[in-house]
């Protein structure tokens, strides 16, 4: 029955994936996904912060994992959202786009979880990312591409960690196939981003 539930919201957890980056920060990236990081925090304000080869490991629960990655997809929307209005660059926007899309995607399939008399708690946004988010908000019209693209690299790279740490040593079988067939949607996005505008 745990499994049943998890494996609805691994769509959410695909959304999450979407905030990740190169495979030598998945392991910082994994410490950023954690709660009270303050790794990720700092990460927010300055990417080299994050250290390629950072030692705090993703969770292997399965409500762990599956509350990190619906962090993730919700950082992912509230921030694409912001690039939706406030980028002028149309490779920023489609991303932005394409973002929102896949992860409302995960939430719908989510609800029906839900419906299915699973409960599945509502995503909240990790100090980290409510951190970067309002980075992303303040930035003003000629940084904010650069701000977004980079919050969403460290992000993705972030979601790429959980993702692959899971994948490797998740409680959950099923949950573990999604979260391996998750990382590698993570990194479509992170391959994607290498195209858009760096700071």
């Amino acid at each position: 029955m745990k499994m049943t539930p998890l494996i609805l919201t691994l769509p959410v957890l695909a959304l999450a994936a979407c905030q990740q980056q190169p495979a030598g920060e998945t392991a910082a990236a994994g410490n950023a996904a954690m709660p009270g990081a303050d790794a990720m925090m700092m990460a927010g304000n300055n990417a080299s912060v994050m250290m390629p080869n950072a030692s705090v490991a993703a969770p292997t629960d399965a409500a762990g994992y599956v509350a990190q990655a619906g962090a993730a997809d919700l950082f992912e929307i509230e921030s694409s959202k912001i690039a939706l209005e406030k980028s002028q660059n149309k490779a920023v926007r489609d991303f932005g786009q394409m973002m929102i899309d896949q992860h409302q995607k995960s939430t719908a399939d989510i609800k029906a979880a839900q419906k299915a008399g699973v409960t599945v708690q509502p995503p909240a946004l990790m100090a980290n990312q409510q951190q970067m988010l309002e980075e992303i908000k303040a930035a003003d019209a000629g940084s904010f591409d650069s701000v977004y693209v980079r919050n969403q690299r460290m992000a993705h790279n972030a979601a790429l960690a959980l993702h692959q740490g899971y994948a490797r040593n998740g409680d959950t079988p099923a949950l573990k196939e999604t979260a391996s067939a998750v990382a590698k949607v993570v990194q479509e996005h992170i391959d994607h981003l290498a195209s858009l505008p760096t700071a």
